[in-house]
């Protein structure tokens, strides 16, 4: 078949929605025009390349699989405690409002806000724990679950061959950590993909190192991180009577307010009051007062025994789900058992390129909870009981 011929009319459309950046988008936005992608592609069509991006997260396997992973609270009998897929959801939401008033690319937000916890294994923090303890003893690079997200997105969709998204997507995703306390972020614009496989190598060799992401909309996007779960974990602990809302730091609720709502409000205006010359950030007072709710959180929410409970319970089946599939994948190189839908499925070279044990850890960081257990089970583990 010989070369399409470009439809006049999408082509039209394109260069409509590139004025219309030029018009809305402030000077430190990440315009759609300057998009890299590591195999560069014509796109016929009349989206601009970040939501592009979004489209081909939203239809990954892999997001479809958020809707049973783990947010904080794991083998709990309660539809409104939080999971992944409505974490991420907030993080989107909150920081395409940030986005919007400070005039930045809310299509390149949205793609990073989405995709930035994909490569979060079962049961969330702890299971990322423990899958990294038995990563290292199998001589594999830290496993964390930013640097999976990655991997997922560029390495294991479509069978191996991924998803080809943007470097300003793969970058913001890399550096959503949350976790890290910030004041101010400011983008360090080296928008190369050399650039970012040197922050891939360097967190992997040490989780401790600090990424700053490489467009301002990255930055917002981890704010964000964290503004949507800061206020919104203490109602499912509240929710769960773990804590009362009277136990909220009285400084955090003078400050903060004592409502995920008024917490969410609160952050978010004081970000957009100190975001000025290319950089997003707190005052000095609220990131204190941020920085307190946050070891309030992990005293009293994070690290509370109640929700523990189960966590000898889950470490027995994830070792026990690895080693059982370490050793199908070593004697039948993943062609039939539990690796029939995965290592069996998946490009030759993707198998070939890869130790055993990283594509077992590669197949256990994509499991849904709930298959996870199903699995385990089968294996004979004496697995935990929702409560």
């Amino acid at each position: 078949m010989g070369k399409k011929t470009p439809d006049p009319y999408l082509i039209e459309i394109k260069k409509i929605l590139a004025a219309r950046e030029e018009q809305y988008l402030g000077p430190h936005a990440e315009k759609s025009r300057d998009a890299l992608r590591r195999h560069p592609e014509y796109l016929e069509g009349h989206r601009p390349a970040f939501a592009v991006d979004t489209d081909r997260i939203l239809h990954s396997r892999a997001y479809t699989r958020y809707i049973d992973k783990t947010q904080v609270f794991y083998m709990v009998r309660n539809d409104h405690i939080t999971h992944r897929v409505l974490h991420v959801q907030l993080v989107s939401k909150i920081a395409r409002t940030i986005g919007r008033v400070l005039s930045l690319n809310e299509d390149l937000i949205e793609s990073i806000a989405l995709g930035h916890d994909i490569g979060h294994p079962p049961f969330g923090h702890d299971g990322e724990k423990i899958l990294d303890s038995l990563c290292r003893e199998h001589g594999l690079p830290s496993f964390q679950h930013n640097l999976q997200s990655v991997r997922f997105l560029e390495h294991i969709e479509k069978k191996g061959s991924g998803v080809n998204l943007t470097l300003q997507t793969l970058d913001g995703i890399l550096c959503h950590d949350g976790e890290v306390h910030d004041r101010t972020l400011k983008p360090l614009r080296d928008l190369s993909f050399a650039a970012f496989d040197e922050k891939l190598r360097a967190k992997a060799e040490d989780p401790r190192a600090v990424l700053a992401p490489m467009t301002l909309e990255g930055c917002v996007v981890r704010f964000a991180d964290t503004v949507s779960y800061i206020g919104r974990d203490i109602e499912d602990a509240i929710e769960l009577g773990l804590i009362k809302r009277s136990d909220i730091p009285e400084q955090c609720r003078e400050m903060l307010g004592e409502t995920n709502g008024t917490i969410v409000h609160n952050l978010v205006t004081d970000l957009l009051k100190n975001s000025r010359h290319g950089s997003v950030g707190f005052s000095r007072e609220i990131s204190d007062i941020l920085r307190n709710l946050k070891k309030f959180n992990y005293e009293r929410i994070y690290l509370n025994p109640v929700i523990k409970k189960d966590q000898e319970k889950i470490r027995t089946c994830y070792r026990c789900l690895f080693y059982a599939c370490l050793e199908e994948m070593q004697a039948l190189r993943g062609n039939n058992g539990i690796f029939a839908d995965f290592a069996g499925k998946m490009d030759p070279a993707y198998v070939a390129e890869n130790p055993p044990a990283a594509i077992v850890c590669d197949f256990l960081a994509g499991m849904t909870d709930d298959y996870f257990l199903k699995q385990a089970s089968l294996l004979g583990c004496v697995i935990p009981q929702k409560a």
